[in-house]
């Protein structure tokens, strides 16, 4: 079974991009072009086969992070895997092809945060009705904006 000490180094020589992280959780960051294979890497080599969230994080002015993460339940390690998008891109790979339960936890992200998964096939609101305006967990988003009955 393959343990924690053992993946980190795996994913060094796959990606050429260290893991951080003590004990049972691995912090990865990789690029948007990387996030989907090491996304496949994860579940096929690393045997992370639970999907536990995907999420984001507005840094402001470096602009947005997609985080996700994964679990081996089996060898009892988890991967954060983590994604900064830049300032004013919100364009990320998704992960559905990997994790089918990535679907409404890509959309909620897309709902709150405008992230575009690309390849998701279905990429559309799910918290909120389809004509709200903007994407309210931003931090950019105006609170004191009417929107009835919500405001």
């Amino acid at each position: 079974m393959l343990t924690h000490t053992q993946a980190r180094p795996l994913i060094q020589e796959r990606f050429g991009i260290g893991a951080s992280g003590e004990g049972p959780l691995l912090v990865v960051e990789a690029p948007a072009d990387q996030w989907l294979a090491l996304g496949r890497f994860a579940r096929a080599e690393l045997g992370c086969g639970y999907l536990s969230f995907v999420s984001a994080v507005d840094w402001k002015e470096q602009g947005l992070e997609v985080v996700a993460r994964v679990e081996n339940l089996e060898a009892r390690f988890a991967l954060m895997m983590k994604c900064k998008l830049g300032a004013g891109e919100t364009s990320c790979p998704s992960l559905v092809p990997v994790w089918r339960g990535a679907d409404w936890m890509e959309r909620e992200c897309y709902d709150m945060f405008g992230v575009r998964f690309e390849g998701h096939g279905d990429l559309r609101r799910i918290l909120l009705p389809h004509d709200w305006e903007g994407h309210p967990l931003l931090k950019s988003y105006a609170v004191d904006t009417p929107y009835p009955p919500y405001r």
